[in-house]
C-alpha cells in the first residue's frame, strides 16, 4: 500500500498546476495517475516538438502567466515557444459593428505594473512538457503512468484508490490518500466515481481547430469575426505567418466544411475573415468536435474535489476555459496551504490534520460562482450573435461601435480578460519583489 496525501486524477495542465503549487506551499506529498506521460505524447519525446505547431493551443491571459512565474516554469515555456498577442480585432460579419482592444484601453495603475500583452498563444503541448518537467524534479511528486484507476472507495479519513490490473493479472500496489482531486478532463472518470450530476447543454456547435498560413501575417493579432453559424478566431502563433483558427459553427456546418478539400476549406476561411489577413490557406490536418456546457452540481464530496474540465466546460469563444481551471488549481492549493497552517498554529505537529469539509466547502463556493459566472457571460455574449432579423443586427453592431469608443467599459472587459479580479488566488498576484523589478526596468 502507497500512502500520499494528495492523489490527483489527471496529468494535464491544471492538475500539474496543482499540485507544483501545493508542493511550493506545503510539504504535501502528491501522487498523480495519468497514462500518457510527457514523453509518450504522440508517440514523440517531449524535448523534440516538431516544426509544425500542435493544433491544440490555449490563450493564456496575465493571471495565468503570473502563475506559471510564480511557480518557476514560465522561462521554461517561452524557451520552447510561444506567441504574444497585442492586439485584439472583432467584428460583426454582417458590417454593423466592431471592437478593437489594446493595453492603451485600460488603466494598469489600478492593478500595478500589468503585463505587456494582452496575452500568450501557446501551444497545449508546450505548457504540459514545461509543467511535467519541473514536477518530475519534485521528490515530493510521484507518478503513477502504468496502470489506470479501478475504483475509488472513499471513507471518513483516506480515499483508497484501486488499479486495474497488469497485463500478467498481477495487481498493483493501491494508493491510499487523504484527499482525491479530480482533473481529468471534460469525461472525467473521478466525477463518475463520486456520483456528481451534471448541469449540461449542448451548445449545438461544433468546432474546427487547424492551423493556417496567412498571405497578410497574424500582427500579433487575435481576430474573431462573429458570422451567423457561429464565431470563427483566427489566433496568432509563433510563426508570423501562421495562426491557429476555432471555427464554433453548426454541426451541418462542420461536417460540410471538414469535408472540403484543403483548397475550397481556404478559400471558405479566406471569405470568412473577409480577407483582413489576405489569403488564408489551410497548412495542417482539421479536427472536429462537439461544444457542450457542463457544470458539475457539486465541485466537493467527502474528500474528493473537481477542478478545471471536469468540473466544468464553457464554449470557447472567449478563450478562458483554461484560464478558469488553472485558477481552481491556484484556488484549491491556497485553501490546502491555509487550513494546514491553521492547523499547525492550533497544535498539529504533522501533516496528518490539515483535511478540513468545512474549508473545501468554501472552496467549492468560490469556485462555483466564478464559473457561474463565466458560463453566463459566454451564453449572453452567445445569443447576443445569434443570427436575428435585419433590426436587432444593425442594433447590435450600433452597439457595437459605441461601446468600441466608450474607455470605461472597454477598460473593465480588458481587465476581465487579463483575469484580474479582487478574489483572485495568490498565486496569481505578482509578488512586491517582482512588482519592483518591472518597475525599475521600465
Amino acid at each position: 500500500m502507497q500512502k500520499f496525501d494528495l492523489l490527483i486524477v489527471g496529468g494535464g495542465m491544471v492538475g500539474l498546476t496543482l499540485a507544483l503549487a501545493v508542493r511550493q506551499q506545503s510539504e504535501l506529498s502528491v501522487a498523480i495517475v495519468d497514462n500518457a506521460p510527457v514523453g509518450e505524447l504522440n508517440g514523440e519525446l517531449s524535448e523534440t516538438l516538431s516544426e509544425e505547431p500542435e493544433v491544440r493551443v490555449s490563450a493564456i491571459n496575465a493571471a495565468s502567466q503570473q502563475m506559471f512565474s510564480n511557480l518557476n516554469v514560465w522561462q521554461d515555456i517561452i524557451d520552447q515557444r510561444a506567441q504574444p498577442y497585442h492586439d485584439m480585432h472583432i467584428w460583426d460579419k454582417a458590417g454593423y459593428g466592431q471592437l478593437d482592444f489594446s493595453l492603451n484601453d485600460v488603466n494598469l495603475s489600478s492593478v500595478g505594473h500589468g503585463p505587456e500583452q494582452l496575452g500568450f498563444i501557446i501551444e497545449n503541448k508546450v505548457i504540459r512538457n514545461a509543467l511535467w518537467h519541473k514536477a518530475a524534479q519534485d521528490s515530493g511528486i510521484e507518478f503513477f503512468t502504468e496502470n489506470k484507476l479501478q475504483q475509488l472507495n472513499p471513507s471518513d479519513n483516506e480515499v483508497f484508490a484501486t488499479f486495474e490490473p497488469n497485463s500478467n493479472n498481477s495487481q498493483p500496489m493501491p494508493i491510499v490518500a487523504k484527499l482525491v482531486v479530480g482533473a481529468d478532463g471534460a469525461n472525467s472518470w473521478v466525477r463518475k466515481q463520486m456520483n456528481v450530476p451534471l448541469t449540461f447543454r449542448d451548445y449545438d456547435h461544433h468546432s474546427i481547430v487547424a492551423t493556417v498560413k496567412c498571405q497578410q501575417g497574424h500582427q500579433s493579432t487575435a481576430w474573431q469575426v462573429f458570422l451567423e453559424t457561429g464565431p470563427l478566431a483566427l489566433l496568432p502563433l509563433y510563426q508570423e505567418d501562421l495562426c491557429s483558427i476555432v471555427w464554433s459553427t453548426s454541426p451541418e456546418e462542420a461536417t460540410r466544411l471538414s469535408a472540403l478539400s484543403v483548397e475550397d476549406f481556404s478559400k471558405e476561411i479566406t471569405a470568412a475573415s473577409d480577407g483582413k489577413l489576405g489569403k488564408v490557406t489551410l497548412v495542417s490536418e482539421r479536427f472536429t468536435h462537439p461544444l457542450t456546457m457542463r457544470f458539475a452540481q457539486e465541485f466537493v464530496k467527502g474528500r474528493m474535489v473537481l477542478v478545471g474540465d471536469a468540473a466544468h466546460t464553457i464554449h470557447p469563444l472567449a478563450g478562458q476555459g483554461v484560464n478558469l481551471g488553472l485558477l481552481d488549481a491556484a484556488a484549491l492549493s491556497q485553501t490546502i496551504s491555509k487550513q494546514l497552517n491553521q492547523a499547525k498554529n492550533d497544535g498539529g505537529v504533522d501533516n496528518n490534520h490539515w483535511y478540513s469539509d468545512k474549508s473545501l466547502q468554501q472552496f467549492a463556493r468560490w469556485r462555483k460562482s466564478e464559473a457561474a459566472e463565466m458560463i453566463a457571460a459566454m451564453e449572453a455574449i452567445k445569443q447576443t450573435f445569434t443570427p436575428q432579423q435585419s433590426a436587432i443586427k444593425l442594433l447590435r453592431g450600433l452597439g457595437m461601435s459605441l461601446l468600441n469608443k466608450f474607455a470605461p467599459a472597454k477598460a473593465l472587459m480588458i481587465n476581465q480578460a487579463l483575469g484580474f479580479k479582487s478574489n483572485l488566488p495568490e498565486l496569481a498576484k505578482a509578488t512586491s519583489h517582482q512588482a519592483a523589478q518591472k518597475s525599475n526596468s521600465k
